[in-house]
């Protein structure tokens, strides 16, 4: 009898004769650019260096598109951001020590925010592997152990033939949920080293499916049947899975006010009647959730940000779907189902039946009211049209890219995003210098559309070489830089905390005029003509900057009742 698997690994005619007769002057940096397009990869990011020469090289033999960064640590933020968009594994390719070390920020981002980026670095030679210390350059005592606190898996190739197997190892981790960061090593001998390997042709890295346990989520539907006041939080694990179109029909189903955590920006409709928006700095979102009989979590780990600095205290029951084991009820007790959210959330919709509750939409909309109210009180008139600004520039389904900054906050609580995985933020390691590199790898990921990048001064100066790179590769790309000599969070926190500011204050550039240096036209404007200034760039082709002079400052949050 002849089974599926003897047709799948017996070759055609065809394929022994190529496998017989490989094409001459091929290394084994060769292998690595030919296993990633037979993976499906199309674009790959990076930085070249002396040990990793070899793969280098073999890019211009390949028809994967290059972009390539002037910062490791801006290379992986852009990986980051391609990897977010299209659900793909990024490959992000490094050199050995001092070029590997430099991505370690954006990795841990990237671990943070489940974002599928497969990086391949170099090593020294062979020869100074094992212990063996010889003094080569670039040399670390145990480069690996700089990433195993960080990505999801290591794989290393010490062999040529090894390559593929450990690549195909590390794209299958990359994209088994939770997503996330991986890390693959050669050594530049073996880079650099003829093969007569056979063409790397198709590789099969299919992640497994990470399946819920029937009788948890039989349990989780009858507790969301029975439920008096159910709610859901839904966070970034909802946008990854693509799980959107499930958490607003299971939501309608059982009449259950959803709350979006910030890195779940846009996984329930904004405006929805059902919808608390993302207001989670705030008491009374946080007493509505607590106050909750039955509280779905989906997605999200409840960590700090989205459990209101951890002194959210739910006094119900809570149902906890996630696909990262370590965060299953790390924070809250409760019914942790290890799955991901897109099948977790298409058996519970094949299970619990219709629960109507008419009252549910006014209860959100007192909740709101009251956040409103409490808002309006501050008087941060200005912080709000800009916000205000920013949303009727930016075109529906074009992606934004915000830094760690205070406009960047107020998003976080007040800005609609209209679309899932559209809004993307540096919230989950909290590093600097996210925005303006991630929004180059999605216009990598998708040049017909224009993407929206948001920096402080601070932030921008992180990434001020990659304008640079804007021009080279022609990308879409507007920054709005809010300009406010400084640090501006820092400054608020330090304030607050110890009456007065250090460090904080910084000189900074022209950036209109820098921009300009660098080729990429630039605009100075006010809170008055943002809207048109922002409109009139992000409909421009190219790479463009906008400068928002304005001294921003944070709406009060509300921890303790």
């Amino acid at each position: 009898m002849t089974h599926d698997h003897d047709l799948v690994l017996r070759p055609t005619a065809a394929q022994t004769e190529a496998a017989l007769n490989p094409p001459a002057g091929r290394t084994g940096g060769d292998l690595v650019v030919e296993t990633l397009q037979g993976l499906g990869a199309t674009t790959v990011f990076g930085l070249p260096g002396q040990h990793a020469l070899g793969m280098f090289d073999a890019l211009r033999r390949s028809s994967l598109t290059y972009v390539g960064l002037r910062v490791e640590n801006n290379a992986g933020f852009a990986a980051d951001a391609y990897g977010r968009i299209t659900g793909e594994a990024a490959p992000l390719l490094l050199s050995t020590g001092p070029g590997a070390l430099m991505s370690l920020a954006a990795l841990q981002e990237a671990a943070a925010a489940s974002a599928p980026v497969l990086a391949i670095g170099s090593q020294i030679p062979s020869a100074g592997l094992g212990g063996r210390r010889r003094g080569y350059l670039h040399e670390l005592r145990d480069q690996q152990a700089s990433f195993r606190d960080i990505v999801k898996s290591v794989h290393t190739a010490r062999t040529a033939s090894q390559i593929p197997s450990a690549i195909a190892d590390a794209w299958r981790s990359a994209l088994s949920a939770p997503h996330g960061p991986v890390w693959v090593e050669i050594p530049q001998d073996v880079l650099l080293a003829g093969t007569v390997l056979p063409v790397v042709t198709a590789v099969d890295a299919t992640p497994e499916d990470l399946v819920p346990r029937v009788e948890l989520t039989a349990l989780a539907a009858h507790l969301l049947a029975t439920a008096e006041r159910p709610a859901i939080i839904a966070g970034g694990g909802v946008v990854r899975s693509d799980a959107s179109g499930k958490l607003l029909a299971l939501a309608e189903r059982i009449a259950a006010p959803v709350v979006t955590t910030f890195g779940g920006k846009g996984a329930f409709p904004w405006e929805h009647p059902l919808s608390l928006q993302s207001w989670l700095e705030d008491r009374h979102t946080t007493d509505f959730l607590e106050d909750a009989d039955v509280l779905l979590v989906v997605g999200s780990g409840l960590g700090e940000l989205s459990s209101n600095y951890h002194t959210f205290a739910p006094r119900g029951r809570v149902i906890q779907i996630e696909a990262d084991a370590g965060k299953l009820e790390s924070n809250h007790a409760g019914i942790g189902i290890h799955a991901d959210a897109r099948l977790a959330l298409s058996a519970l919709l094949e299970t619990v039946p219709e629960r109507p509750d008419e009252q549910a939409p006014e209860r959100v909309r007192t909740v709101l009211h009251r956040v409103r109210e409490r808002i309006d009180a501050q008087g941060r008139t200005l912080e709000r049209s800009i916000l205000d600004s920013v949303r009727a520039a930016l075109p529906d389904e074009a992606p934004s890219f915000w830094d760690m900054t205070i406009l960047a906050y107020w998003a976080w609580s007040a800005f609609d995003p209209r679309h899932p995985g559209t809004m993307h933020s540096a919230q989950g390691a909290g590093g600097l210098g996210y925005a303006y590199p991630a929004a180059l790898g999605a216009a990598a990921a998708d040049p017909g559309r224009p993407v929206l990048a948001v920096s402080g001064d601070g932030g921008a100066m992180y990434s001020i070489a990659e304008l640079a790179t804007a021009r080279q590769y022609d990308a879409s790309v507007t920054w709005l830089i809010v300009d406010d000599g400084g640090y501006g969070i820092l400054r608020e926190y330090m304030t607050d905390a110890f009456g007065a500011a250090t460090g904080t204050e910084l000189a900074r550039p022209d950036f209109v005029a820098l921009a300009e240096s660098f080729g990429v036209p630039a605009v100075r404007t006010t809170p008055e003509d943002l809207t048109a200034d922002l409109t009139a760039a992000l409909a421009a082709p190219g790479p463009s900057v906008v400068v928002l002079p304005a001294l921003l400052r944070m709406f009060e949050p509300t921890h303790l009742p």
